[in-house]
């Protein structure tokens, strides 16, 4: 608006100043004499303005006639282009000009404007690399994607274009969803440019998305040989990509090669835990207890994980708790501050029946580390020590309402995942999924504080109405009474915790 104002003021004080200078030159007196073959020629001071004006004129179309002039000499000398060169120059610079708008106009947005530019550009210019590359993108911004894809196809046809046209068939492909087609353009794309990151980027998601590994680690290593990708990054990505190629080793049939890239992703990256566990599965399945508790304890020293644990116990599967507890001493000595160490003691000494020592494993993580795991845990103890029914489900009922704890979480989506993958099952992005706790955690119910006195409630309900019964056990939602006179019953029906 003050742009507007700022233009309008200035073309007004221009007429202005051209009015009072025509007034002056009405209000001289005397003129200019010209002097032509002895006759004299007096001008006023108007007449000299107009004469200037013509004299200038004259000149232009003098320099234009001697240019022509000049066009045709050398034509008739054998230049066969001078004359058509002579009568392009006009047009070419419409052209160019025409070029420079709709370049401005597509950078500003004007998708449908940058299009008539670029038409108009087209009809004046003989340079099609130019004029189609400008028409393809106009034509993508308006919305118009008949018109781009046409002018894209004809990109592809010049070597000079061609790369332009394949990328932007590609983007089209990827916006109708067909991702098949875009990552075969996407190779196609890369063997013209192997250097362009962006298509890096796109074959490397789609080729993830299609669980194309091989391809997928092809493509990483032309990630690091251009030098988009740091040395650290390369090698743990190349790991997740040997780790999804090595999926299933454990069926039945599985190949060596397949158990080969478990050992080989976690030789790449000691530090990921998927890895780690499965190389540590395939050395169980050969027989190498020794080099799978190698790897376990590697893994645990840099990340304690409940699926290293999971490992771990499969080593041998059929000891007793005891022997389990002392055996777990290999990975429980490691990080023993570590919440994650505390809360698999804690399940060892539950297993155990030890009560006393599982609550000092567990230490005060149920009060400061508030999440269902601990609180469950301590439900646990407090039953196992004796304590009253009241008490244990006021531990479970605190564990309705608490976060689960940490989980595998998407660095860019937040999408909470149930099991750790390659690729995050929200939006797609590859090896985004870090092993966290929620910023927003899951509550399994908004209530489960609140119905804590019902549940106390109930129970001392049914004990009072209910007078030859001592205690009550609440196994997976019923409330089944036992009978002081039958002590076996009363420890078959109590229930035990999981083991680890």
């Amino acid at each position: 608006m003050l742009w507007s104002l700022l233009k309008i003021l200035v073309f007004v004080a221009i007429i202005g100043l051209l009015a009072l200078g025509a007034g002056y030159l009405l209000e001289t007196s005397g003129g200019v004499m010209i002097t032509v073959a002895g006759t004299e020629y007096t001008l006023g001071p108007l007449q000299s303005v107009i004469a200037l004006g013509i004299l200038i004129v004259g000149l232009w179309l003098f320099l234009k006639l001697l240019s022509l002039l000049i066009a045709t000499w050398k034509f008739l000398n054998g230049d066969e282009t001078a004359l058509s060169r002579y009568f392009d120059r006009g047009r070419e610079k419409r052209g160019y000009q025409a070029l420079a708008d709709g370049v401005l106009a597509l950078a500003s947005g004007e998708g449908r404007l940058a299009m008539t530019k670029a038409k108009k550009a087209e009809g004046l210019l003989d340079k099609p690399e130019l004029t189609n590359v400008l028409l393809a993108q106009a034509a993508d911004m308006a919305g118009d994607t008949k018109t781009a894809e046409a002018t894209y196809k004809k990109l592809v046809t010049n070597d000079a274009t061609r790369f332009v046209g394949v990328r932007g068939v590609m983007k089209q492909r990827l916006a109708e969803g067909d991702t098949a087609t875009a990552r075969k353009l996407a190779e196609k794309a890369l063997a013209l440019k192997p250097r362009h990151e962006e298509t890096q980027d796109v074959l490397l998601t789609l080729q993830t998305q299609a669980e194309d590994w091989a391809g997928a680690r092809n493509t990483l290593t032309a990630k690091l040989k251009s030098g988009s990708l740091p040395r650290d990054v390369y090698k743990r990505r190349d790991a997740v990509l040997a780790l999804s190629e090595a999926k299933g080793i454990l069926d039945e049939g599985a190949s060596i090669q397949a158990r080969e890239r478990a050992i080989e992703a976690n030789k790449l990256s000691p530090d990921l835990v998927p890895a780690a566990a499965m190389a540590a599965r395939s050395y169980i399945e050969q027989g190498k207890p020794r080099y799978a508790t190698r790897v376990l304890k590697k893994a645990w020293e840099v990340h304690p994980h409940p699926e290293l644990a999971a490992a771990f116990a499969e080593i041998v599967p059929d000891e007793t708790p005891d022997q389990r507890i002392k055996r777990f001493a290999a990975l429980t000595k490691i990080q023993p501050q570590n919440p994650e160490t505390r809360l698999l003691l804690t399940e060892l000494h539950i297993v155990a029946e030890d009560f006393p020592e599982a609550r000092r494993a567990l230490g005060d993580l149920a009060e400061q580390a508030k999440d269902a795991r601990s609180l469950t845990l301590m439900a646990a103890i407090e039953r196992g020590e004796g304590a009253s029914d009241a008490v244990v489900q006021g531990w479970l009922a605190k564990a309705l309402s608490a976060p689960r704890g940490p989980q595998w979480v998407c660095d860019k989506c937040h999408h909470i995942h149930v099991a750790w993958a390659p690729t995050c099952a929200s939006c797609g992005s590859f090896d985004t999924l870090t092993w966290m706790t929620p910023e927003s955690p899951e509550i399994a119910t908004a209530t489960g504080v609140h119905m804590l006195p019902l549940i106390v409630g109930a129970i001392e309900d049914k004990q009072d109405n209910v007078p030859e019964v001592d205690e009550v056990d609440i196994v997976e939602g019923e409330v089944i009474p036992v009978d002081d006179s039958d002590p076996e019953a009363s420890e078959s029906e109590a229930p035990k915790p999981a083991q680890a």
